[in-house]
């Protein structure tokens, strides 16, 4: 594991989030970019509007992008990310934020995780079904299991939807909706250049403004953990690594 590696998994465990550059070169993120383009989007996990293009379940819609995505310099990130079990990959999606996007993200943790079924457990709750795909919010314990890799394919700042987060929130458990904004003073922005990663925890709060810049903020938002979940239950995209 490298040192830059070492300290980002470092504050990624003090702060819930850390950023790292010059994971991708310009050729793979021009590779990527070309698959994403080429692929089919009449599938119902396509979402184009004027400010916003998204793919759910993104390696299932588009498998050639896995053995893009998942390089050796890759591989390194999840290992440093996951020395004791190698994860398993649980929800991928790439975001489009068009330039001039009036499109924002209010605050927020990521809580919910997709599954495949509704199944009466403890801890388990509450749940949700929209378009007929099911989400849960699960113990703390599995939410802290999970690390997000945001693999950004734009140079991105504040202009145009870098992430807002507040440091050091990942440590409170899951935040009632009335007291997030009570959480956000101490606020900070992350910008990200082209090939580089925003690491994240899902508990850390976090949000973004409209992009007010004629660049476009393209990134591939890829979730990992090694945590189990109860017999009957599974991630509804889990894939290998």
């Amino acid at each position: 594991m490298s040192h830059v590696m070492r300290q980002a998994v470092q504050e990624l465990q003090e702060n819930g989030f850390a950023t790292l550059t010059s994971i991708f070169s310009i050729s793979e993120i021009a590779a990527i970019l070309s698959t994403v383009e080429a692929a089919d989007t009449t599938s119902v996990n396509f979402r184009r509007s004027q400010d916003v293009f998204a793919i759910r379940n993104l390696l299932g819609e588009i498998p050639a992008l896995r053995e893009q995505l998942l390089t050796p310099t890759m591989r390194q990130l999840l290992a440093a990310l996951f020395p004791d079990a190698t994860p398993h990959l649980t929800k991928a999606i790439y975001f489009d934020k068009p330039a001039g996007s009036n499109w924002l993200v209010a605050w927020h943790q990521d809580v919910m995780i997709a599954v495949n079924r509704r199944l009466n457990l403890p801890g388990y709750g509450p749940w949700t079904t929209k378009q007929g795909e099911v989400a849960v919010l699960p113990p703390r314990q599995i939410l802290e299991s999970i690390i997000t890799v945001r693999l950004h394919l734009d140079d991105c700042d504040a202009s145009n939807g870098a992430l807002k987060v507040v440091p050091g929130s990942h440590r409170h458990g899951v935040i009632a909706n009335n007291d997030l904004l009570a959480h956000t003073s101490r606020r900070v922005t992350c910008p990200v250049l082209a090939g580089g990663a925003m690491l994240m925890q899902p508990l850390t709060l976090h949000a973004s403004n409209r992009s007010t810049s004629a660049r476009p903020r393209r990134v591939i938002h890829l979730e990992f953990s090694t945590a189990e979940l109860p017999v009957e239950l599974e991630w509804r995209e889990r894939a290998k690594v």
